[in-house]
């Protein structure tokens, strides 16, 4: 399915990442390497779900590309609703978000907003935490990676650990320990001061180590604490799904 096609059918777009969580810092910023990032939700023609296409071309389910200085991710409402009930971070977010950060909204993107407690469950701390722990990771031993951009490499080798891996690892853990605590995902971040002050060199890398290690373990003790569904009602969400994709095809939705 060609971007414009895709672009065509969202249903719900925002932003995501530092602009969201309240730590963006522009690009003039010597220690900036942040994007403008997005993420939206399409439905696909209802043949894509259950017709005859070649199974390679129904597989599709993500796309992402660059726009100018927009980094765009589009996921299929069927792969979009499967990682929201495994409470994937990059996802989740997109529920949660302040309604400025919202830039395409439609009925249907309301109704996802409406059934957002989909999203509620223990799952959520297992996946926060695995991703805390990539991040710390990275962090300590990713150096000059690749993929990364010759800026972000200098800023690297300047001060000797990768800063946004570090703002992201305390951001995590702070978003679960919140979420752990209330049942909602805290997007715009009340710490954003202190993210900013990691993601611009003012932490030394033992600093954000040590930080990390307190987050994990009152993380791993409010875990213990929670109240929280164990899972997910993936009955409920299957139903929207179906709902959705067919009322957004004008088709016929039967539930047996």
């Amino acid at each position: 399915m060609k971007i414009k096609t895709i672009k065509s059918r969202l249903i719900l777009e925002g932003y995501r990442g530092s602009i969201t969580h309240g730590t963006y810092i522009p690009s003039e910023d010597s220690n900036s390497i942040d994007d403008i990032d997005t993420i939206g939700i399409f439905v696909a023609p209802m043949s894509y779900y259950c017709g005859l296409g070649d199974i390679k071309d129904r597989a599709f389910d993500t796309a992402e590309v660059m726009e100018g200085k927009y980094d765009r991710v589009y996921y299929d409402i069927k792969k979009f609703i499967r990682l929201l009930l495994q409470g994937n971070p990059n996802v989740v977010s997109l529920l949660w978000l302040n309604p400025k950060h919202y830039i395409t909204r439609t009925r249907y993107g309301d109704k996802l907003l409406d059934n957002r407690e989909l999203s509620v469950s223990k799952q959520a701390f297992h996946r926060f935490a695995g991703y805390a722990r990539g991040q710390m990771h990275k962090m300590c031993h990713s150096k000059c990676e690749g993929y990364m951009g010759e800026k972000r490499k200098k800023i690297v080798a300047k001060y000797g650990y990768d800063l946004k891996n570090a703002a992201h690892l305390i951001r995590l853990l702070h978003m679960c320990i919140d979420f752990l605590e209330t049942g909602r995902y805290v997007v715009e971040r009340p710490e954003k001061d202190k993210l900013i002050d990691i993601k611009t060199g003012k932490w030394k890398l033992h600093e954000v180590k040590e930080e990390a290690e307190k987050l994990f373990k009152l993380s791993d003790e409010k875990f213990k604490k929670c109240t929280l569904p164990d899972y997910p009602d993936w009955n409920v969400a299957e139903n929207l799904l179906m709902e959705i994709i067919c009322s957004y095809n004008n088709y016929p939705h039967i539930i047996s």
